[in-house]
């Protein structure tokens, strides 16, 4: 799929993060991948993340997934909404080539809701950026003030809806239209009939996740033996006083070993930790099969399904994270991983060389890649 018509130099610049933008026909003669009724049958899958939120006289409501046949007849405005619905449907993964100026690493999930005349979820916000993809039908959009952790919610128990929702713009998106959402933009959707949308979410780790990792690598590098160290202090004028200097030197010495610590394969490890908690790789059995077949010139490693692959740059090889791992590898494989990551596929032949079986064994065994 071609990615979208605009200029990713100048969309990042000025809206990503920062405005929202609307993109009429963005995608052309757009034939959804998925219809209502497919996305139903997904819901009723023991293992889709789906729920339902219905508007009744008595305010909102929210139902969990899985559902049954019954649980879709309803006479009141409703919505259906199944997250990683591009963990079930290549169809719909491949919709992700839309933004692919964006990191590979940095796209979440692809949800697909579907909703009734007048169904939506309520005023609300995301702390996540989010590329609306209109279906079948049209969905009227309105959008409002920027949010944060302070705004005033609904007391709700179980959905986070804003108390007071101030319109400020508005668009009815049609199929193949999009309309972009940074993070903490209130929005609120409603379908003017039948409709689906598809929402690209990009996620982003919480500056406390990074600082926790980031801190945990350092002192795994950090010596018990190191102990804080104040020759030449002046003597104590006042008994159990800690002075601002005692203070500034322990701050001074923390600074010095965060500064030499060289091991940045924290970042690349949160960023890719699997969005399927209970992902696998290879059994033992069947890896020596997989790698056999990898090594055959006909044989096609395939990105697996909810698969976090990415890789970094080094001085004189490159990092490779495969859901949260991480190996170095010889930096001529690096075109190869680029492909899979923006592709989803690739020629075993294209990892033929020195250290080509470690890191195909490697992608196998961390759930990384399956043979296709």
């Amino acid at each position: 799929m071609a990615g979208l018509q605009l200029d990713p130099a100048r969309f990042l610049a000025r809206y990503w993060q920062r405005e929202p933008l609307l993109l009429r026909a963005a995608v052309k003669d757009f034939r959804p991948p998925i219809s209502a009724d497919e996305l139903a049958g997904l819901a009723m899958e023991a293992d889709a993340e789906s729920r339902i939120v219905e508007y009744r006289a008595s305010g909102w409501h929210l139902q969990q997934g899985p559902f049954r046949t019954a649980d879709f007849d309803r006479s009141q405005p409703w919505t259906l909404l199944v997250q990683g619905v591009d963990r079930w449907l290549p169809e719909v993964a491949e919709l992700a080539r839309l933004v692919d100026f964006l990191p590979t690493w940095r796209l979440d999930d692809i949800m697909v809701s579907y909703a009734s005349k007048g169904g939506g979820v309520g005023p609300h916000y995301d702390l996540y950026d989010v590329f609306l993809l209109q279906g079948e039908g049209e969905r009227h959009w309105r959008l409002g003030q920027r949010c944060d952790a302070s705004t005033p919610l609904l007391p709700h128990r179980q959905l986070k809806l804003l108390a007071d929702f101030q319109c400020e713009a508005e668009y009815t998106l049609r199929c193949g239209d999009i309309l972009y959402l940074p993070p903490g933009v209130a929005h609120w959707g409603v379908s003017a009939g039948d409709s689906t949308c598809f929402s690209i979410g990009l996620r982003a780790p919480r500056i406390t996740e990074l600082l926790s990792r980031w801190v945990d690598a350092r002192l795994e590098q950090a010596s018990p033996d190191h102990l804080l160290e104040d020759p030449g202090r002046r003597p104590a004028a006042a008994a159990g006083e800690i002075r601002r200097e005692d203070i500034d030197s322990a701050l001074s010495q923390l600074r010095r070993v965060l500064d030499t610590a060289d091991d940045e394969a924290w970042f690349g490890e949160l960023v890719t930790e699997s969005a399927i908690p209970d992902a696998l790789g290879n059994e033992n059995e069947g890896l020596a099969a997989a790698l056999a077949q990898l090594r055959d010139s006909a044989g096609v490693a395939v990105l697996a399904v909810g698969a976090r692959v990415a890789w970094q740059r080094l001085d004189d090889d490159i990092r490779v994270f495969v859901n949260g791992n991480s190996r170095r590898f010889p930096a001529t494989f690096s075109g190869a991983l680029s492909e899979l990551c923006g592709h989803g596929q690739l020629a075993g032949a294209a990892l033929a060389g020195a250290g080509g079986d470690q890191l195909l064994r490697y992608l196998l065994e961390h759930g990384g890649i399956d043979v296709g």
